[in-house]
């Protein structure tokens, strides 16, 4: 059985060598003892309350119970940007105008941005490929939004995710060699294993502060300013399902979009509900539901089928002693499907 769970010191080992299989363009799951290791003390600080909200970042795993092994991991930044810098481009507008000659031009730019700063942020998704069918993918990545329904006082009313860019079949990114080569002289993987370690202060002394024309840009890199890489483009869609959207914000190195969203208006937070647990079978006509205790120092959550917006739920006894709870506990349910398109 999976359970998804709150990060433990001793699961170090198994994110390690998942952050290998990860590869280039995930800056917040690099194969570095000493980041990920300080990255997962950060967590258990976060669920334990013994660091301030904005300082928290919330890792959640998805662990197979049968042998304890690690299937999964994603992640929330309780906020961006205010220990060190968190930079986008932001995509604009310049207006070139003659009455004389007769002459008006609209021209895209890119602004170097720290606009931002101080969101929440969803990030750290990847699921290990062997586990990349049914609905885990899914679930693991909505097991966030649930997470944040429980505990919305936690979180900024704005929450972000940037999304990986477009890279082709050899891993090289359009973007990056089209621009970002020319001001660091360095290779892409190069620089974003920089950032991952929190080196960032050469973004501010090597990149322009002064807008940067599109129509200047290799048409290649020009071409996947706001793509993403083709296997975040069911991630992208998911997000987009529960009320994330792209507001014109990019990578500064791989031009992936930054999707965003008011934590009010997700659909986590506007569907979910509360019920009183019991044990037993479900009757009626049930769903795949998304099922979380409400306990922060020991956050757990399953994936069953049981009736929608139901204020009491039955689970088996199994699934109890996976969520921590007993009969009489209170829990929180999200169907795991948008009402819209229940194939999505």
């Amino acid at each position: 059985m999976l359970v998804i769970r709150a990060v433990k010191t001793d699961d170090l080992d198994a994110l390690i060598e998942m952050a290998r299989q990860a590869g280039s363009g995930m800056t917040t799951l690099k194969p570095d003892r000493k980041m990920l290791g300080d990255r997962v003390a950060t967590a258990v600080a976060s669920f334990n309350e013994t660091i301030p909200p904005e300082q928290r970042d919330y890792m959640f795993v998805l662990e197979h119970t049968d042998n304890g092994s690690i299937a999964g991991v994603c992640a929330i930044k309780g906020a961006v940007g205010l220990t060190e810098p968190f930079y986008n481009y932001r995509i604009g507008t310049l207006v070139h105008c003659s009455r004389e000659l007769n002459v008006f031009t609209r021209m895209e730019t890119l602004y170097l941005s720290n606009d931002l700063t101080g969101a929440s942020e969803l990030c750290s998704l990847f699921l290990l490929p062997q586990y990349r069918a049914g609905f885990n993918g899914k679930w693991l990545s909505k097991s966030r939004f649930l997470f944040i329904a429980q505990f919305q006082h936690l979180f900024t009313e704005k929450i972000i995710a940037e999304m990986r860019g477009f890279q082709d079949e050899n891993g090289v990114s359009p973007f990056y060699e089209g621009l970002g080569r020319h001001f660091f002289k360095m290779d892409f993987d190069h620089v974003d294993g920089l950032t991952a370690i929190g080196k960032k202060s050469f973004i501010a002394e090597l990149m322009p502060r002064q807008p940067l024309y599109v129509d200047y840009l290799p048409e290649s890199a020009r071409d996947v300013i706001g793509k993403v890489h083709t296997s975040t483009l069911p991630a992208r869609k998911l997000l987009e399902n529960e009320g994330m959207h792209y507001e014109g914000y990019v990578d500064i190195f791989d031009a992936g979009p930054v999707l965003q969203g008011r934590v009010s208006e997700l659909r986590a937070v506007r569907d979910s509900v509360l019920a009183i647990v019991e044990e037993g079978h479900a009757e009626g006509e049930t769903d795949h539901l998304l099922v979380s205790n409400t306990k922060l120092t020991d956050f757990r959550m399953i994936l069953t089928r049981a009736v929608p917006g139901a204020t009491r739920i039955a689970l088996s006894a199994q699934e109890l002693s996976q969520l921590h709870v007993q009969a009489g506990d209170e829990v929180r349910t999200l169907p795991l499907n948008t009402r819209k398109n229940a194939n999505a």
